[in-house]
């Protein structure tokens, strides 16, 4: 019997075909983009953490298999910068949410020069190649609800509570006596600070202080301590203009909400990461990057008070209204 060898030529021709076979075919799925997220507060506080989260499970559910997510919340200040650290080592995006985040943020990045990390809610500050600053300019909304709380308010007075007492959390304060003073030039405005953003017990007191001194619409820049001001309105009948995400309809204790974009700008970090288009340094976003980044709506609000709030939008980003920083 005689046995057939192919060929060197066949063998050749039948190796390029394979090649070309496997060339065509599906490319392999690139590795997702791990990203790492550090909410210092609690996922669930109805204000700047939440809306955060928020932003990570619309990202996660926009590029599915395309980022692999490792997150750490409700740590303490001084446990931060390990938490960073974990993330840095095991993730090529890293997120800090929240401004409280970035002298820990800009730390840590040193030790890892090729991970990216993105502040929301951060501002000017060291410039670094692998850091990017998100600045949600708090002040510029804190003014146009400060112009709602004065629209809404039946005594003529309101109030605004912080928690630490750092220049953006003050700032945003300023802005909200200064845009309620801006409906009303007559109107009594009470600033308080807790020194802590988780404080139920603290913020409570502070927003029946000023509902005693005939505050009956309230502002605030908290984590969990807004549940103490939840308590106080509720004791009292008075309202509480939200922070940081649209909710109309879900509470009747919040007549409106400012949209600050935490969570648009968690997204917008992940999406950049994805897209290969991430960039290190300041960002501002604000009224000028849209609805989604700042915005202030007041639930059935009256078309006379629609056109007011979109009139002081305008005049912000014009620069006619000056706002501070931050």
């Amino acid at each position: 019997m005689k046995v057939s060898f192919p060929s060197r030529r066949m063998f050749t021709l039948a190796a390029v075909a394979a090649a070309a076979f496997t060339l065509a075919g599906p490319a392999p799925a690139a590795d997702p983009v791990t990203v790492g997220i550090l909410i210092p507060g609690s996922k669930s506080d109805k204000g700047w953490m939440e809306s955060g989260y928020d932003g990570l499970v619309a990202a996660q559910k926009e590029f599915g298999d395309k980022v692999k997510v490792q997150m750490i919340e409700n740590i303490n200040y001084a446990d931060m910068e390990q938490a960073l650290t974990n993330l840095a080592s095991k993730n090529k995006l890293v997120i800090g949410v929240g401004g409280q985040t970035q002298a820990a943020v800009l730390k840590v990045s040193k030790r890892f020069p090729n991970t990216k990390f993105s502040i929301v809610g951060g501002n000017k500050g060291e410039d670094l190649a692998n850091v990017a600053g998100y600045d949600v300019k708090q002040a510029e909304i804190a003014f146009v609800a400060g112009a709602a709380a004065a629209m809404l308010s039946k005594n003529g007075a309101v109030s605004y509570v912080g928690g630490m007492e750092i220049p953006s959390i003050v700032n945003a304060g300023k802005e909200f006596g200064n845009g309620a003073k801006y409906i009303n030039p007559k109107i009594k405005y009470f600033e308080n600070y807790t020194g802590d953003f988780d404080n139920v017990a603290k913020s409570k007191e502070a927003t029946l202080a000023a509902i005693a001194q005939g505050a009956d619409v309230h502002y605030h820049i908290l984590n969990l301590g807004l549940r103490g001001m939840e308590q106080a309105a509720k004791e009292k009948g008075t309202k509480i203009v939200g922070s940081y995400t649209d909710r109309c309809g879900s509470d009747p204790l919040y007549p409106a909400y400012s949209i600050t974009g935490v969570g648009y700008q968690v997204q917008y970090a992940i999406g950049e990461a994805v897209k290969g288009t991430w960039k290190a340094g300041y960002k501002p976003f604000g009224l000028a990057m849209g609805p989604k980044a700042s915005d202030m709506v007041v639930c059935g609000a009256t078309p006379e008070m629609k056109s007011k709030l979109e009139a002081i939008k305008k005049d912000i980003q014009s620069g006619k209204i000056k706002v501070l920083e931050g």
